[in-house]
């Protein structure tokens, strides 16, 4: 009789590790038992994805200006704003492998449990396009593109800071200050001594790159024109340059 519950000990054992195998894809386990997700990966492990003949689709979930801006190459555009409840036209199988990606890994992060929800059971999260090493492309803008706004006297009014402290290949500039927490901070931090930042390119109009601190968030709307300096996400910061 022993024997018999010995066995049945272990067929409980083998089940449990073969229906442990077919689970979805997306689940993960928390504290409190199972938790449908779909995965967060690095960039490096995206980029070895996308090497695979394995019909993986490429989403970009940013805005149709974004993308003409500077894609990776062979994603698609699905606006994240555009994600309801429906599938959406362009993903028509459940099962494909969805590899999703936005400016700075918010939106894409928004899509990715969206469609994960919607049964979607093979969705891999990136981050954002702001800090790829991989390959650009552009496409032609959709729009003409709009001139910069005329400077008002009040900027040009403005006091340059005591010292110009940004440099870029050799030359250095003033910084004009915009009144808000986000460039109070910075000119603070600014006076311990100087920063080097290393950036790069994105989209053929800006710079990007990490600052090696936080700072405070001020999330206004605006229209960026060159010479505006823009900070992401507390310690990104962006150069628009053309």
């Amino acid at each position: 009789m022993e024997k018999w519950y010995i066995l049945a000990a272990l067929v409980v054992i083998i089940l449990a590790v073969v229906l442990s195998g077919c689970t979805k894809k997306g689940q993960v386990m928390d504290g409190d038992g199972m938790l449908n997700s779909y995965l967060k990966i690095s960039q490096a492990e995206a980029m070895e994805m996308m090497k695979k003949n394995d019909g993986h689709v490429i989403v970009d979930v940013r805005r149709q200006d974004e993308y003409d801006a500077g894609h990776i190459p062979g994603a698609i555009l699905i606006p994240n704003e555009s994600i309801g409840t429906e599938r959406p036209a362009e993903l028509p199988d459940l099962d494909q492998i969805i590899l999703i990606y936005c400016r700075s890994g918010n939106r894409s992060k928004q899509a990715a449990q969206k469609l994960f929800d919607m049964g979607y059971t093979h969705i891999y999260e990136f981050g954002g396009i702001i800090t790829w090493d991989g390959e650009v492309v552009t496409e032609e803008a959709t729009e003409a593109v709009k001139p910069a706004p005329e400077v008002s006297s009040e900027e040009e009014d403005m006091t340059p800071s005591a010292v110009p402290y940004l440099t870029a290949n050799g030359k250095s500039f003033s910084i004009y200050f915009e009144s808000n927490s986000s460039a109070e901070a910075f000119f603070e931090k600014m006076k311990e001594g100087d920063v080097e930042v290393a950036m790069h390119d994105y989209g053929g109009f800006e710079k990007v790159g990490p600052l090696p601190w936080d700072l405070p968030r001020n999330d206004t709307e605006i229209t960026t024109k060159p010479g505006d300096i823009i900070l992401y996400q507390g310690n990104q910061i962006t150069i628009y340059y053309g």
